[in-house]
């Protein structure tokens, strides 16, 4: 009995072992590619790989679809909300339900493993495959990162995990145990160090892996590698460790801040960013999928789908680089967004902030948000059911000339690596080996970036947390916070506390707004959650060992 694996012209890449037992379905079929001729062909081969890259995340939302890792974070931590429940996160993570019955619709078990078998069936046949070296070269070097960047998402996940490094056939034993957290991580080290080796000197196309990106992914596993979750004696070698691979990203030739309007860092093709995921052109992805339509105020016809905080607003400093809460900020709670850092105005949209092109929106009268009761972006305004609860939404990523009315979005991207997260891993990694003073630079480096002139001089328990906080504004709604107050053990803080909003009235005599910050949902969080629970249809075919504290 032979057996072929098919791969469906046009849609992608999937496999399935189809047994032939008669000359008639012996032909080879006209529409598809058997596994034989894949393997002879370096270009059908190419294509295989090319189905792993859906491993990464994209700007192109997914509808729940919990593999796709890009804006599905944010509600999953303090930094956002989602009205909608995508992926069962308010349902379940929000409430602190999580279990090892209920994770399926957030958990990325079967999916990372879907393609680390596919990546497995690529490596062991690749060197076999005529055709030219360096092309082959390229696209292995791809594929090993690509399986690297599935195990990383998995053991930033749940924690040590099985390794399986080579295809499975009919004849394995699936019940291989798992693997402790080091060494998957130094497997994963290891992985992204030998891509970064293949695809160097290679001049990638945008939206392919390159080698910096190998190492940029590397820098930050090794930052959560010496964070307290995984390094609870503070091992100051694992810090070394860290700071190393960041600078070393950090020094590469090519890559710098970028330091133009900083809101276009996310829709423009800039030197900041190392590493990035194109939406499939294969499909056209229209606006219901894109990231203006999940995002925009309800008056602009947008859906306020994943939406900011009042933890995250209250998080921006202060124009001269102070917290809100100093007694020297000038903080006005009457008029709470005036003189605010200036990311603040990059990220997010709030009451009165300019947001949409009117031109698209011929039914609004006016070019602000109006987020207040009553306003256009309210629960009283346009398609009410849309509005935003919290009473903000987020900035960063959007396009705002983009009219979501008539156009697609095939060329978006959503940024895997940049150089902003570097500059804060190597801060962070230096603060932690007592070398304070380096850290305030590169922090210093960012912040001056961002227009903010005046120098941090705090050190020790205060750097530390200016050190979180620059993370939190800096990275917001790039998929970090979620992983951030977990490898900081802060999470039993953070993501206990309620998510909050803001309500404003607009008083119709004199124009006053008042401001009140209430409850918009309860949150809970258990010592378990800090790993997600292995899959219950996992432990019953497998027996494998649950993570601490899920029953």
């Amino acid at each position: 009995m032979k057996m072929n694996i098919l791969i469906v012209a046009g849609l992608g890449l999937c496999t399935a072992l189809l047994p032939s037992c008669s000359k008639v379905l012996d032909k080879a079929p006209l529409d598809s590619y058997t596994d034989e001729s894949v393997w002879k062909d370096l270009k059908l081969a190419e294509a295989f790989a090319n189905n792993i890259y859906n491993v990464l995340p994209t700007c192109t939302y997914d509808w729940g679809n919990s593999i796709n890792r890009s804006f599905l974070l944010s509600p999953a931590s303090d930094e956002g909300f989602n009205k909608f429940n995508y992926a069962g996160v308010r349902n379940v993570l929000n409430k602190g339900l999580l279990s090892p019955d209920n994770g399926g619709q957030f958990d990325i078990w079967s999916k990372n493993y879907h393609h680390i078998q596919n990546a497995n069936i690529f490596l062991s046949r690749i060197d076999q495959v005529p055709g030219d070296e360096n092309m082959r070269r390229r696209i292995k070097g791809e594929v090993t990162f690509l399986r690297a960047y599935a195990y990383f998402q998995l053991i930033s996940d749940y924690g040590g995990v099985p390794l399986i490094k080579q295809p499975f056939t009919l004849e394995s034993d699936f019940k291989v145990p798992r693997s402790s957290f080091d060494e998957c991580a130094k497997f994963v080290s290891d992985e992204l160090e030998a891509a970064a080796t293949m695809l160097t000197g290679i001049n990638q196309p945008k939206g392919r892996i390159n080698a910096a990106l190998a190492l940029a992914i590397k820098s930050r596993l090794l930052l959560y590698v010496a964070s307290p979750l995984w390094n609870p004696s503070n091992d100051a070698a694992k810090w070394t460790a860290a700071s190393v691979a960041a600078k070393r990203v950090i020094d590469l030739n090519g890559l710098n801040l970028f330091n133009g309007n900083y809101a276009d860092l996310f829709t423009t093709f800039n030197s900041e960013v190392i590493g990035m995921k194109l939406s499939n052109k294969q499909y056209q992805w229209d606006a219901f999928t894109g990231v203006e339509m999940m995002n925009f105020p309800n008056g602009y016809h947008g859906w306020a789908a994943f939406a900011p905080t009042q933890d995250l607003v209250d998080a921006f400093g202060m124009a001269d680089g102070k917290m809100i809460t100093h007694a020297q900020s000038g903080y006005n709670p009457q008029q709470p967004y005036a003189n605010r850092d200036p990311r603040f105005y990059a990220n997010i949209i709030y009451d009165g902030r300019p947001t949409g092109n009117p031109a698209y929106f011929t039914d609004r009268t006016t070019t602000e948000a109006q987020f207040y009761e009553g306003g256009y972006d309210s629960d009283q305004g346009y398609d009410a059911w849309n509005n935003s609860l919290t009473r903000y939404a987020f900035r960063k990523y959007m396009d705002t000339t983009f009219n979501f009315n008539t156009d697609t979005q095939t060329d978006r991207f959503w940024i895997l690596a940049r150089l902003g997260e570097m500059y804060l891993n190597y801060a962070e990694a230096e603060f932690q080996l007592g070398h304070e003073a380096e850290a305030r630079e590169y922090l210093n480096r960012i912040r001056s970036r961002a227009g903010i002139t005046t120098p941090l001089t705090e050190s020790g328990p205060a750097l530390l947390e200016r050190i979180r906080n620059e993370r939190q504004v800096e990275l917001c709604f790039e998929g970090h916070r979620y992983y951030d107050v977990r490898r900081w053990k802060i999470a039993e803080v953070t993501e206990n506390r309620p998510c909050r909003q803001v309500i404003i009235t607009r008083n119709a005599t004199t124009g006053v707004k008042t401001y009140q910050y209430k409850t918009l949902e309860e949150r809970a969080f258990k010592p378990e959650h800090y790993l997600l629970p292995i899959p219950r249809t996992e432990q019953n075919r497998t027996g494998m060992a649950q993570n601490p504290f899920y029953k």
